[in-house]
């Protein structure tokens, strides 16, 4: 009779607990909560902000083409130096005006920063010469010696977008302005490496939107990270 007692007296005691204790673990759980203690903080290895959040791609393509003062410019150019990259062209009607705006409003946050740059390559060789390109830079504003607009052979510039960056670029006449291309812009880090970050399934979101306001508000976030490494 105690013995049955005693068990009566543990039952109600353990559901007592699960009544009060559960609600709060399950709660703990789906906020994430339970793996935020100090002692599992330092479980695994330790990986760096950037690292964390942003992933490398790979090299970047090798370039060498004539900007807007006739000097060559390269990927060397831009050794030790976080970039970012576009394709354009400077009679563009369509998305160039808001790429040119999203990369001005890039270039205003980094002004002053000699280890940031920005590279602008023209689709449109034949008409954008060194001086055209000069005008257009002075046109928009540019105030960065660091941003270089690019013109050079066509067929040279056209591969290095749809073979080497795997942005898309061609003519099409039936088009206003007679060329296509993508309003994506790559992030290049220090050591030649393109970077980005991940979407929500954990997957390579490997250019940013130029056209998009949260695609510039990310790879100004990711220039920053690449800037500190």
């Amino acid at each position: 009779m105690f013995k049955n007692k005693s068990y009566i007296g543990i039952s109600f005691i353990i559901l007592i607990f699960g009544i009060y204790a559960v609600p709060k673990i399950v709660d703990r759980i789906s906020n994430g909560e339970v793996v935020k203690g100090n002692r599992l903080d330092n479980v695994g290895l330790k990986t760096s902000k950037a690292d964390a959040k942003l992933i490398t791609i790979g090299p970047a393509p090798k370039f060498e083409l004539t900007n807007q003062d006739n000097i060559k410019v390269s990927n060397e150019t831009y050794k030790g130096k976080v970039y970012v990259l576009e394709f354009f062209f400077t009679t563009c009607p369509s998305i160039c005006p808001k790429m040119n705006l999203s990369m001005l409003e890039i270039e205003k946050t980094f002004f002053g920063n000699p280890n940031f740059g920005i590279v602008s390559i023209t689709i449109d060789p034949k008409h954008d010469t060194p001086q055209v390109l000069k005008d257009h830079a002075k046109l928009l504003g540019v105030k960065s010696s660091n941003w270089n607009f690019l013109t050079g052979d066509k067929a040279t510039i056209m591969d290095l977008s749809n073979k080497g960056f795997n942005l898309y670029a061609g003519e099409n006449e039936k088009v206003s302005g007679g060329f296509e291309h993508s309003g994506l812009f790559a992030l290049i880090d220090k050591d030649g490496n393109i970077r980005c970050r991940k979407d929500e399934f954990g997957n390579p979101n490997i250019y940013y939107d130029g056209l998009d306001k949260k695609g510039v508000r990310d790879i100004q976030e990711d220039i920053k990270i690449l800037l500190a490494e």
